[in-house]
């Protein structure tokens, strides 16, 4: 009886929430005369599907051929975005920087890796931005507008870039030298002599060597730390108790009390001056 009442329910349910509740308000259903009479020699209507039709055909022009071409390479970029993102900007030396704190900390989920590379990318976005704002005002405004040919464009969008990536290495220009001398090339004197293709491998070997300079002077007060820790545990014969566990939090409150955050990201940028 009680299976009865329901599916009684349900099947009452259904019909208020069916998509034909308008028929139902109506008195009438689909296939169903006004007087309430099945009509059988007119059945409904089958649901429309629209139909899409995607045809490939040859250029017609020089110009179709190099729109195409335009769309091909602007495909690429994007796909190549985040690549470029972290290889050519400050995302590499920050997000390395943000993890070797982390370690140092002895954390091992807080704060999780999305975080670090959430926060990596904004402090990135504010590094970045007057490089970005030059690129937008001397490439992509004027090349939207139509006042620039996409080769121009790409030769003012690569100059903003360049100029950051060699703003780093100008003291430390061994890495130019490196990638220089492995493809056979002549001792550059300006930054117009090197390569787009050199300039980024050595930007990028030089963030590596920044980044993990930066991570040796943070581990080294945190491996003070766990020394102290370490003596201590063994001077009182607690050899099987991990001296982790009782640094951590000493680390922690070193970390808050010199506002580590705060010292951390400001030196971070001055890195980049």
């Amino acid at each position: 009886m009680i299976k009865k009442c329901l599916s009684a329910a349900l099947f009452a349910i259904s019909l208020f929430i069916s998509p034909n509740t308008a028929f139902a308000q109506q008195g009438t259903f689909p296939g169903m005369s006004v007087d309430g009479t099945m009509n059988i020699i007119n059945p409904p209507a089958p649901p429309v599907i629209p139909f899409i039709d995607l045809t490939v055909r040859n250029p017609e022009g020089g110009q179709e051929v190099a729109f195409s071409l335009q769309l091909l390479l602007l495909l690429t970029v994007l796909s190549l975005a985040p690549s470029i993102i972290i290889l050519m900007t400050s995302f590499l030396r920050v997000s390395i920087v943000l993890d070797f704190i982390k370690r140092a900390l002895s954390l091992q989920q807080v704060p999780p890796n999305q975080v670090l590379l959430g926060i990596s990318l904004f402090l990135t976005l504010f590094i970045m931005w007057p490089t970005f704002e030059q690129i937008y005002n001397n490439s992509l405004q004027p090349l939207s507008a139509g006042e620039m040919s996409v080769q121009n464009a790409y030769r003012e969008a690569e100059a903003p870039l360049r100029l950051f990536m060699y703003s780093q290495m100008e003291s430390r220009p061994e890495n130019i030298r490196i990638f220089m001398a492995m493809r056979g090339l002549d001792t550059p004197e300006t930054l117009a002599d090197v390569p787009t293709y050199v300039l980024i491998p050595a930007f990028i070997l030089n963030e590596l060597t920044v980044a993990f300079r930066i991570g040796i002077l943070l581990f080294i007060p945190f491996i003070v730390i766990d020394f102290v820790v370490a003596s201590a545990l063994m001077s009182m014969g607690m050899i099987m108790l991990p001296p982790v566990m009782i640094s951590m939090p000493f680390k922690l409150i070193l970390f808050i009390l010199v506002d580590g955050w705060g010292l951390l990201t400001d030196q971070l940028m001055r890195s980049f001056l």
